[in-house]
């Protein structure tokens, strides 16, 4: 299998960890991007739901798209009177013109740009909003920046490209900052939700628990801890279909 496609398809074999671990995104997030309800939203790649469940819970109508079935299983169980439609960012189930926004939450950098674009402006309507967003880890504290060194050891990554492209009009940035209680145990559950974890064979994936596991019982902030605060830096980025 491509390496790319085997990272992107591996999430439902932890999507129930990946329900409970992975962060959710803030309301100021969401609300820069694509303003207040009413509305109807498009989460492309939702996943498990993050994103989905704050836009409902700003108003909005929310139709979540999600190519594993793993993942709309959990979204489904954990989002009540909402049922993900199977789908992916190449090839939308939804009519031309639907939606008044398309959101992404951490999984743009997935996408086939070259297909993905021009079917995100079909199902926008003129005007339409695009804002893919991300929660990266907030390096600038000590110990997440050790937990970093942990992780790029073992990283596969496809970098994020802001470039969009003649569809859409020129992008605008901006960044929101929030932390989510962890524990020892949850931080090894959130990096076992990771592709690059759950593609390793076992004795790299045991590599990573221990280390994750020292981090904790030894950095001075971490240390005797049984929960401590995971910083986050939410980045959004927001273009309008021309």
């Amino acid at each position: 299998m491509d390496p790319i496609q085997e990272h992107r398809l591996s999430f439902g074999a932890a999507a129930q960890v990946y329900q409970q671990s992975r962060p959710s995104y803030p309301t100021e997030a969401l609300t820069w991007a694509i303003g207040t309800a009413p509305g109807r939203v498009v989460d492309l790649g939702a996943g498990t739901g993050q994103l989905t469940r704050v836009a409902l819970a700003a108003g909005f109508e929310v139709v979540p798209v999600e190519p594993d079935p793993g993942m709309r299983a959990e979204l489904d169980a954990a989002t009540p009177g909402t049922i993900a439609r199977e789908g992916s960012a190449e090839s939308i189930p939804l009519p031309d013109g639907y939606a008044d926004a398309v959101v992404v939450g951490t999984a743009y950098h997935w996408f086939d740009k070259e297909r993905a674009h021009p079917e995100i402006v079909r199902v926008l309507r003129p005007g339409g909003v695009f804002a893919p967003m991300r929660n990266d880890r907030d390096v600038s504290v000590d110990w997440v920046r050790q937990l970093d060194v942990i992780i790029r050891s073992a990283l596969f990554h496809r970098p994020e490209n802001a470039e969009f492209g003649e569809l859409f009009a020129p992008f605008e940035q901006a960044e929101f900052r929030h932390s989510v209680t962890q524990t020892p145990q949850g931080l090894v559950d959130l990096i076992a939700t990771r592709s690059w974890y759950l593609v390793a064979p076992e004795d790299e994936r045991q590599r990573l628990r221990e280390a994750i596991r020292e981090l904790c019982a030894t950095h001075p902030d971490l240390a005797g801890r049984d929960s401590f605060p995971l910083p986050y830096v939410t980045k959004v980025l927001r273009t309008v279909r021309r």
